[in-house]
């Protein structure tokens, strides 16, 4: 390796994942305090109580995408609005376990569609068939890095 030239920063595949990530949690940012006067964080945990419903905070962060810390702060946001019940855990004393309120599932409805419009908007670019392919390619990385032992 000591005689091969360094590529530029630019041509990293996870460069370019990381800028892409960027822009489109800017974009989406954007569109969830518009349309829907939520936070980016916020309306993650939404989502995922409302796709995955109940979960404690540790799994809520786990699929959100978020740390614990940030999971909690957007749960308790979402639980003052009234958009999520926070209940004692059957399973663990200590525990919270979270659910969508009727308020939070028709507003979930809401995050769901905006989200789908996002990826509309994001992938358009792309035919049906690369589409595809990349849900393919992602779910094949995913893999990859869960079987390696790597957080995904």
């Amino acid at each position: 390796m000591g005689t091969e030239p360094i590529p530029s920063l630019q041509d990293f595949l996870t460069y370019r994942l990381h800028r892409l990530n960027k822009l489109t949690d800017r974009h989406s940012s954007e569109a969830y305090a518009a349309s829907l006067g939520l936070g980016v964080g916020e309306a993650r945990c939404l989502a995922a109580i409302g796709e995955f419903a109940p979960l404690s905070v540790n799994d809520l962060a786990a699929r959100a995408n978020l740390n614990k810390a940030q999971a909690s702060r957007a749960a308790q946001m979402l639980v003052e609005r009234e958009l999520v019940l926070k209940s004692a855990s059957d399973a663990d004393a200590r525990g919270v376990v979270l659910t969508p309120t009727r308020s939070g599932k028709l507003l979930w409805k809401r995050v769901m569609r905006l989200i789908a419009q996002r990826n509309a908007d994001i992938f358009g670019c792309l035919s049906s068939s690369e589409q595809r392919q990349l849900e393919t390619f992602f779910d094949r990385l995913i893999a990859h890095s869960l079987k390696d032992g790597r957080r995904a």
